[in-house]
């Protein structure tokens, strides 16, 4: 069984940091693209960041790039999102999801998701 368990938000000032961390189990980690998704009240799920699996590639959301950084550690089939520099807009549920073979940040692209992480920056 497929499983994504993320940790790692809570109640952040803005210009804070955060690492939230994503666990991975039931599948062969080398072979799926990661990606963190975030979804703020009444607002569609946007992308934040992915690693793809082919070759990879680290993409970044247009606001994150530059505060954010991605990373995985394939020996403890986790994937990390360091986020500096927060801002109020930064809040929101944040996904990690999964997919086989991905090679793009989409969210339609993800087939498994995990239950979301609570990120709350205050002004």
């Amino acid at each position: 069984e497929v499983q994504l368990v993320e940790s790692g938000g809570g109640l952040v000032q803005a210009g804070g940091s955060l690492r939230l961390s994503c666990v991975a189990s039931g599948f062969t980690f080398d072979d799926y693209a990661i990606g963190w998704f975030r979804q703020a009240p009444g607002k569609k799920r946007e992308e934040v960041s992915c690693i793809t699996n082919e070759d990879g590639s680290i993409y970044y959301g247009d606001s994150m790039e530059g505060r954010f950084t991605i990373s995985s550690d394939n020996a403890k089939n986790t994937v990390y999102l360091q986020m500096n520099s927060l801002k109020p807009e930064d809040t929101a549920v944040y996904y990690c999801a999964a997919v086989y073979s991905g090679s793009y940040c989409f969210e339609d692209e993800y087939d498994y998701w995990g239950q979301g992480t609570q990120v709350t920056v205050s002004s």
